[in-house]
């Protein structure tokens, strides 16, 4: 009776999992290392803007050429310019928006008290637009939702 047990406990588990919708990906959309090994070289940075309603982080920030899982999730230091969506008076409006930033990291490290984290700040200058749509770079399509508290790197 125990055998029929198990395998009529693994055939309602598979049935339950094939049910469900997946969010995780293996790797990041193809079309991001693409764009990536077409960056020009020079004296800029890649950011991805990552809102979360909970969080006070801008997001990752690249220099071109490097891949996104060497990307660092930073602060922003706004001194010398306010952010785009801080700009529209519409926080988080650019969320998952490609930017080419001007801009330099300091020796500093800024506390986010949500996260009870330190991240490196980085000094905005200056930026521009590159993609308002640009290829998935997380492992679970519920990393770009602004409500979940979900911080994973990108791949």
């Amino acid at each position: 009776m125990r055998p029929y047990f198990s395998r009529c406990l693994l055939l309602a588990v598979l049935l339950a999992v094939t049910g469900c919708e997946t969010t995780t990906l293996t790797h990041a959309d193809p079309r991001a290392a693409a764009i990536i090994a077409s960056e020009k070289p020079g004296n800029y940075f890649v950011g991805r803007r990552y809102y979360k309603e909970d969080y006070k982080m801008w997001g990752w920030v690249r220099r071109p050429g490097q891949p996104w899982k060497d990307a660092k999730l930073v602060m922003l230091n706004e001194n010398t310019k306010i952010t785009p969506d801080r700009a529209a008076n519409n926080i988080g409006v650019d969320n998952n928006t490609e930017y080419h930033l001007q801009g330099h990291f300091t020796e500093g490290q800024v506390y986010e008290p949500a996260s009870n984290r330190f991240y490196p700040e980085f000094v905005l200058t200056g930026y521009e637009v590159t993609s308002t749509a640009p290829p998935m770079i997380f492992g679970d399509r519920r990393a770009l939702d602004p409500r979940v508290r979900l911080l994973p790197p990108p791949l």
